[in-house]
């Protein structure tokens, strides 16, 4: 039997970011196709099946695939400079699950699945939860084949590199059709359980939350030779527009507006650039909240544009409203575990998409430093063990061997 932190260790060395500080592990990229190996090798070292959708998700199989089948797992890919935990805990303890219920000689009477879902950060082509919205068809498939990442490969020809049909992505009904039930185990990104002393909680709710592109378009020239008063800079109204999102998420209580990305076009030190690229992340507690927010920010980015005499484009590149986790599964896990905590997350998560489909719920696992998408991010051995063990109870209750 192997110890979820045994089995992060065995790929520790995998896509770290000497740089960043970190890992950087994006879909279909050499580094993370790294991981589909080590995940496939550990599956079928455990006697599960394992095969690929034709959207780039893994699916390792106890027993043959079927209807109503109980599902575990998370991701492997991250963020530019990430943890170590975010996704991989979720894959690595529902290997250990599996080796401790095969331990205790349990056989599920239900067909039983781990799953590895493909470019849940969006760390390479924005999209955040790319496999499971593909899966689902909340994204069109002619859509995403279209997304390009910042070295302008298209998903397409990336899929195409990691053995896929690139024409084959998008809905999967007869697989979708086929899932009963799907929980996923993740560490915790955020201070509930450290404020409420506990090792593991269920997950209530996801909050509201999207992904914008603003670009600011104003007039590239010299650094040096043209006068403050003949400028068009698209940097100024994408500074002042940072400091709009934050002002606007403050007036709206739990709100969350953050800029992580910004792309100057052409990027010369000596060069006004033509235009600025800026992404917002948008969260609040409702879909009404949210959408007002934006507006919000929206009107302040546009007389930000218009002052500098330039001008301003919004693309919406994902959102997702407010998720409330199914609740007969949310208190099956609870009467499951026992008196642990219940708790919402403002983090997005392949589970949040598939809610919409087909019953699910979330465990989560104490972070001690309450940091996540950075590589201060962590999680105890015990409580990474104590983890495992619940989703193993919860397993062998959902699937009644």
């Amino acid at each position: 039997m192997s110890t979820p932190s045994e089995l992060l260790d065995q790929i520790g060395d995998i896509g770290t970011d000497h740089g960043r500080g970190g890992y950087s592990r994006h879909v279909f990229q050499p580094v993370e196709l790294e991981l589909r190996e080590w995940f496939t090798a550990a599956a079928t070292e455990r006697g599960l099946t394992v095969s690929g959708d034709h959207n780039g998700n893994l699916w390792a199989w106890w027993g043959e695939p079927g209807p109503n089948a109980l599902v575990t797992g998370s991701h492997l890919d991250s963020v530019p400079g990430g943890g170590a935990f975010d996704g991989p805990l979720g894959v690595a303890s529902a290997l250990a699950a599996v080796d401790e219920l095969r331990a205790s000689g349990f056989t599920p009477n239900r067909p039983l699945a781990l799953v590895v879902f493909a470019e849940e950060e969006g760390g390479r082509f924005g999209v955040p939860c790319l496999g499971s919205r593909l899966l689902t068809g909340s994204i069109d498939a002619d859509h995403a084949r279209r997304l390009r990442d910042p070295d302008g490969v298209s998903l397409a020809e990336a899929a195409a590199y990691a053995g896929l049909d690139p024409a084959a992505l998008g809905a999967d009904e007869r697989l979708l059709g086929n899932l009963g039930c799907f929980i996923e185990l993740h560490v915790e990104q955020g201070r509930g359980l450290i404020d409420q002393s506990a090792a593991v909680g269920v997950a209530s709710s996801i909050l509201a939350h999207g992904r914008w592109r603003f670009r600011f378009t104003g007039e590239g020239n010299h650094a040096g030779a043209t006068l403050l008063e003949d400028r068009k800079d698209p940097m100024l109204p994408a500074a002042r527009f940072v400091l709009a999102a934050r002002e606007a998420a403050r007036a709206v209580p739990g709100a969350r507006a953050t800029v992580g990305r910004i792309v100057p076009n052409p990027g010369g030190t000596n060069v006004i650039a033509s235009s600025a690229d800026v992404w917002l992340d948008a969260r609040a507690s409702t879909a009404e909240d949210t959408r007002a927010m934006l507006a919000e920010i929206e009107a302040a980015a546009a007389d930000a544009a218009t002052s500098e005499g330039c001008t301003l484009n919004v693309s919406e590149e994902s959102y997702s409203d407010t998720v409330y986790f199914d609740t007969g599964v949310r208190d099956e896990l609870v009467r499951t575990l026992g008196d642990v905590p219940v708790l919402p997350t403002g983090a997005g998560h392949d589970a949040g998409i598939l809610a919409a489909r087909i019953p699910t719920g979330m465990l989560f696992v104490r972070n001690p430093t309450g940091i996540s998408h950075a590589p201060e991010e962590f999680a105890e051995r015990d409580d990474c063990t104590a983890g495992a063990r619940a989703l193993a109870t919860v397993l062998r209750e959902q699937a009644g061997g």
